[in-house]
């Protein structure tokens, strides 16, 4: 199995009701792949990479897997493991063996851990993002029923807020036709759905999105409403707006794009970009579009235009 689809594993169905012991090695962005070999060699069933100085990483190059200058290589075993021989072993083949520290993980039921941690959540006057397993706090209001799954996209990361409070300000999305680009988890196209929008194109690049869109959907009951497809799948057909929440890199080759997809006057709304962006991203759409907001939060910078 290559490297960089080993060192994502995480087998969560696993760890129900079992003792694990983790060790966390601090090292250098150069060795990490050889001590997740090693990790792996001697019987991990997961190796998890981690910030080890609180460095952020934003929007790597087209192709790359950036890593932290200072890693935290994280390689969980099962209890029974011998701690002592394991070490023993690390420091033949990992010379000098780096810094490390060992714990032992208590037996929980860690399926029942990840649902206690995703509560409802509000954003702006009338949307609620809600896990399924949980009765919406006002069943009145706009609720989403969504669960962490295999996209991006539950509400917690500010680029998401920011849209998801875009479209709860929103008064006039009855019987429109948008465009969720990026859709991820089809968070944005659901609450556009149920806000009053009649059909909303959910376009990614990524398969799994795709389906993690429709299937939310279906759960949702909104599946007619939104249809999940490839970008080259796009119809030709001018929309009545656009939320994109992706990253700057891609939104500037897109501009072009949406201008070709709305209608004069129709909104566009831009998320996944660091303040420091923010003058690349307008000065890519300033010949298609007229900027009308710029809304900014935790570094994060949400863009409304609309198409001139």
């Amino acid at each position: 199995m290559d490297f960089s689809l080993k060192y994502k594993i995480f087998i969560i169905y696993r760890m129900n009701y079992m003792d694990w012991l983790q060790i966390v090695l601090d090292t250098d962005a150069n060795k990490v792949e050889t001590i997740s070999e090693e990790l792996f060699a001697l019987g991990a069933v997961s190796v998890t990479l981690q910030d080890g100085e609180n460095q952020p990483l934003y929007e790597p190059p087209l192709n790359t897997t950036p890593l932290w200058k200072r890693t935290q290589v994280v390689g969980l075993f099962e209890g029974n493991i011998d701690s002592v021989e394991l070490l023993n072993q690390l420091e033949t083949v990992l010379i000098p063996l780096p810094p490390y520290r060992i714990e032992e993980l208590e037996d929980k039921e860690w399926t029942r851990v990840w649902m206690d941690d995703f509560h409802p959540m509000q954003f702006g006057k009338r949307v609620w993002i809600c896990p399924s397993w949980q009765a919406p706090p006002n069943p009145q209001a706009v609720n989403i029923f969504l669960d962490p799954g295999l996209a991006f996209g539950t509400g917690t990361h500010p680029t998401t807020a920011l849209c998801l409070e875009w479209l709860d300000q929103q008064k006039d999305l009855v019987c429109k036709t948008l465009i969720d680009y990026g859709c991820g988890s089809g968070i944005l196209a659901m609450t556009a759905v149920k806000l009053g929008a009649a059909q909303v194109w959910a376009v990614d690049n990524d398969p799994q999105a795709l389906l993690a869109t429709q299937e939310n959907a279906i759960k949702n009951q909104l599946e007619t409403a939104i249809s999940p497809i490839l970008p080259e799948q796009l119809p030709h057909q001018k929309v009545d707006g656009i939320l994109a929440n992706i990253l700057a890199t891609p939104l500037i080759e897109l501009a072009t794009t949406f201008a070709t997809h709305l209608k004069v006057n129709a909104p566009l709304v831009l998320s996944g970009i660091l303040t420091e962006q923010t003058d690349e991203i307008v000065a890519a759409y300033q010949s298609y579009f007229t900027i009308t907001e710029i809304a900014v939060r935790d570094d994060w910078v949400r863009i409304v235009a609309q198409k001139i």
